[in-house]
């Protein structure tokens, strides 16, 4: 490890005004990447300043209630640069991972095996990216590697705290617990921080539980929960200002939701401007202090899940944009993203869900607009779109929106490209690609996955096992090579109205596999009053708390086949030539709220080998032995499919190479 003090001095004129605490590290050692050659990883804390009183600055929320130094509102983060030690050698592509809750998930996001911080076949390295990850989520809490940020606290005009009701829910599935952070979700856990509790004297504050979504809330009397840990102390435990004791404790069966008055926001929505602004130094800066000065010429958004649903954000309240008017980021990945994230609200929670059937379905996330390019909402009375900003400024990136059949069952993916009656297809902006992986669950599936490794003790079946990692690395590529000299890409893949692929949940054709219970349940989409402080159109300002349903929009499903694998999208290899039936969806099992869907998971259902085994069981699906009559028909298939796919530049030659000789080494009719 060398430690670098060359980053250290303020550079003048910059947003970015310093690097600090840098080390250069080899994480790979002596591995050699094709060409390319070796990589090193440069980490550090980096600086910035924003101006408030700058236009492009005065939509964060709270941003002049924050503190100031000289006039601007200071922030730090830190920054991790993966990059060739060559860097003539590179790509001069900056490849700018979100980090997921504070966990980089670039290289580990596109390989074939190997961790998060591993570089698997080198398939990113290979290609000379520089990879970039940094901070940007305000409440994320240090440890395990995450990549943080620290943000100033709002104070009212005249230097008081402010306060206000946050609504926080709990939902468990690891097993019993006494205590609850007040931060913690189904999706942080304990890694993010919590707004503190004004009083320890809970009689202003309501907790209550139910077993499902829709069902009525049931009042937990005040006496019978404090705040306070009891995790070493019986209850009413040690009294503590950012933790949820229950007498008897927690379960993994019921939904709980605490109303309070919390204080100190922070200013969140900074994360947004310290990603541009690191974003614009690296890329633009020519000065000694910058590392990358001189070897970006173009740069990509990637984001997952949570920050994909941040790379919409951002684009929507125009930080593509930077403080000198140029374009930030020429291409955005929002990958498994159908909403926004509420980051640019006093007291946010950016680490919650949008919202899945079972759990934090109320949070903010899903408010329209959620389509790219314009359009109306009657129940709103407004006509949006994601793009709007960055049209006005002429700073729109080339966009690849990959979405798997999660974000159709549990995130409402139709309202992006339906109309609000869910009667007509919109139109897609030219710089818009969307592509729908068929029959795949929110994470995908690992490349080794199997139906008997893969399970989910809270969930009904077994797990979804079709991996889209070998599409999403191709659509990378077809990215990069847009953005790069504009190659065209492929044409978009996702259902639609016109041509059917689209319906309604009891109508998309699933057919009666023996032992599932399809009951047509999805995550219903709502509009929610949030009071006249929260502007919905840019997912910005103050909750009222709890929300008020209003009503609920049209929401549809891809249709599917004989065999219920979707119709629609990019089919990958193990939908073309399929061993089962992958499903978006799964339900709950008994004592963790059983029959709602199971979160982000869908299921597997393997077909009967031979014509006498489906018959005996009443599987309306043909066999393994009826669909390829012997193990190298089966290798013959996934061939065929394979190759389709890389025609369609949508799976790359290397990686059918390996779906073949993975399919002759399987025991598929062996």
């Amino acid at each position: 490890m060398q430690q670098s003090a060359f980053f250290g001095s303020p550079l003048a004129e910059a947003r970015i005004t310093g690097l600090t605490n840098c080390t250069t590290t080899s994480p790979y050692g002596s591995t050699s990447f094709g060409t390319v050659g070796a990589y090193q990883q440069l980490a550090c804390t980096a600086n910035g300043a924003v101006d408030p009183n700058d236009p492009l600055n005065a939509i964060i929320q709270d941003i002049n209630l924050a503190s100031t130094v000289s006039g601007l509102v200071q922030y730090s983060m830190d920054i991790t640069i993966l990059m060739p030690t060559d860097l003539s050698k590179s790509n001069h592509v900056m490849l700018f991972d979100v980090p997921n809750r504070g966990n980089r998930l670039l290289p580990g996001g596109f390989n074939i095996g190997g961790s998060t911080t591993a570089a698997g076949d080198g398939f990113l390295h290979n290609q000379g990216f520089i990879m970039v990850a940094s901070g940007w989520q305000g409440d994320a809490l240090p440890g395990s590697g995450r990549l943080t940020m620290t943000v100033p606290v709002a104070h009212s005009s005249g230097g008081g705290t402010i306060i206000g009701r946050v609504r926080t829910e709990y939902g468990l599935t690891a097993g019993p617990a006494t205590t609850q952070n007040l931060g913690s979700g189904p999706y942080t856990g304990t890694t993010t921080a919590s707004y503190e509790t004004i009083t320890l004297n809970n009689s202003g504050a309501v907790l209550t539980q139910r077993v499902h979504q829709d069902d009525p809330r049931q009042l937990i009397p005040n006496s019978q929960w404090a705040f306070a840990d009891c995790t070493g102390t019986p209850f009413p435990g040690v009294p503590s200002t950012t933790q949820l004791c229950l007498n008897g404790g927690f379960d993994t069966n019921h939904i709980y939701e605490l109303i309070y008055t919390a204080k100190n926001p922070t200013v969140l929505g900074l994360g947004f401007a310290a990603l541009r602004d690191l974003a614009s130094f690296l890329r633009n800066d020519t000065s000694a202090g910058n590392p990358l000065a001189g070897a970006i010429q173009r740069a990509i958004m990637y984001g997952v899940s949570q920050t994909g649903r941040t790379v919409r954000t951002f684009l929507d309240l125009g930080f593509n944009e930077d403080e000198d008017h140029k374009i930030v980021f020429d291409g955005m990945n929002p990958h498994i993203a159908t909403a926004r994230i509420p980051l640019n609200v006093r007291f946010g929670a950016p680490g919650r869900a949008a919202g899945t059937q079972h759990q934090e379905k109320q949070f903010p996330g899903s408010d329209s607009p959620l389509s790219w390019g314009d359009s109306f909402d009657p129940l709103t009375g407004e006509n949006h779109g994601i793009l709007d900003r960055c049209l006005a400024s002429n700073t729109c990136p080339k966009i690849f929106q990959t979405v798997s059949g999660t974000e159709y069952w549990q995130s409402a993916m139709s309202n992006d490209t339906t109309d609000f009656r869910a009667l007509r297809d919109l139109p897609i902006p030219p710089n818009i690609r969307i592509f729908y992986l068929s029959s795949t669950q929110h994470g995908g599936a690992s490349v080794t996955a199997s139906p008997e490794t893969d399970t989910m003790s809270y969930c009904q079946y077994l797990l979804n096992i079709n991996p889209y990692i070998y599409n999403t690395r191709a659509l990378l590529t077809d990215l990069t090579a847009w953005v790069i000299d504009g190659t065209p890409p492929p044409t978009s893949r996702y259902p639609s109205v016109a041509d059917g692929t689209l319906a309604r949940a009891d109508r998309i054709g699933f057919p009666k596999i023996p032992g599932v219970n399809f009951t047509a349940l999805y995550n219903s989409r709502q509009f929610l009053y949030r009071g006249q402080k929260f502007d919905f159109v840019d997912m910005s300002g103050i909750l009222t708390e709890p929300p008020i349903e209003v009503a609920d929009y049209n929401v549809l499903l891809p249709r599917v086949d004989s065999d219920g694998l979707d119709v629609a999208g990019v089919r990958s290899v193990a939908v073309s030539a399929p061993i089962g039936t992958n499903i978006p969806w799964n339900y709950r099992a008994a004592g963790f709220g059983e029959g709602d869907l199971c979160d982000l998971s869908g299921s597997f259902f393997a077909f009967a080998t031979t014509k006498a085994q489906r018959i005996a069981s009443g599987d309306p699906r043909l066999s393994l032995q009826e669909r390829y009559g012997n193990h190298q028909g089966y290798v013959d298939a996934v061939a065929e499919a394979a190759e389709d796919l890389v025609a369609d530049r949508l799976l790359l030659s290397a990686d059918a190479d390996s779906i073949i000789v993975a399919a002759q080494a399987s025991n598929v009719l062996q």
